[in-house]
């Protein structure tokens, strides 16, 4: 059996790995805003410390390199990105109620987000030239398609209808149209929240059959 000495010792490298990570998450989230609204190219640990509370060293210290500090900020925003639509789920009684929910859920983020939903297109492009950022993408994409895939199933309860097609085609409905109107949102569309929304609501009843009142 292991001594209490022994045990206080195995404890001190995790207290110390946790107070490490702690810390790690706290300076990716205060760069969030910078990085949002930088992107890629233009951010530099150095950068990010001129526009925040940490110094350039202190960054440094915890982060690699800028890629490392972009993941690092991307995952905890993406982590909680898939956990919002959880409550219109739980809470969704009727079809109809889903959908209002999940429309309206779906035109805030757009309006309300779009800097920090460009950083992640902006990283997920990167992916594609810098292998460093490759499976950090690929888990994030995933977590990504087995959101839509937990909202698309409870439409499909709720419509008593078959859901049709795989999880990898219906992220990259949604997905698609979500970067169609960003762009248009960040271009100064004024229409792109509602349009956003009216073209969900088409996919979607499309998908499960339902029929649509003519006006």
């Amino acid at each position: 059996m292991a001594s209490q000495r022994e045990k206080q010792t195995d404890r001190v490298p995790r207290a110390r790995v946790d107070k490490f990570a702690e810390r790690r998450a706290e300076l990716g989230e205060a760069a969030l805003q910078t990085l949002a609204t930088l992107g890629y190219a233009r951010t530099s640990l150095r950068e990010i410390a001129q526009n925040s509370v940490f110094s350039h060293g202190v960054l440094h210290y915890y982060f690699s390199d800028k890629v490392d500090l972009i993941v690092c900020s991307v995952r905890q925003y993406k982590a909680r990105c898939v956990t919002r639509y959880d409550r219109v789920t739980a809470d969704a009684a009727s079809y109809d109620e889903m959908m209002e929910g999940f429309l309206r859920a779906l035109g805030d983020t757009l309006r309300d987000e779009a800097h920090m939903h460009r950083l992640w297109y902006d990283l997920r492009a990167q992916a594609l030239f810098e292998e460093a950022f490759r499976a950090d993408v690929t888990a994030i994409d995933k977590s990504l398609e087995n959101m839509v895939l937990r909202i698309m199933k409870r439409f499909s309860e709720l419509a008593e209808a078959p859901l049709a097609l795989a999880p990898s085609v219906l992220y990259a409905l949604f997905d698609g149209l979500f970067q169609q109107y960003l762009l248009r949102h960040l271009s100064g569309d004024e229409e792109a929240v509602e349009a956003l929304r009216a073209d969900a609501r088409t996919a979607i009843d499309a998908l499960f059959g339902v029929a649509v009142d003519a006006e």
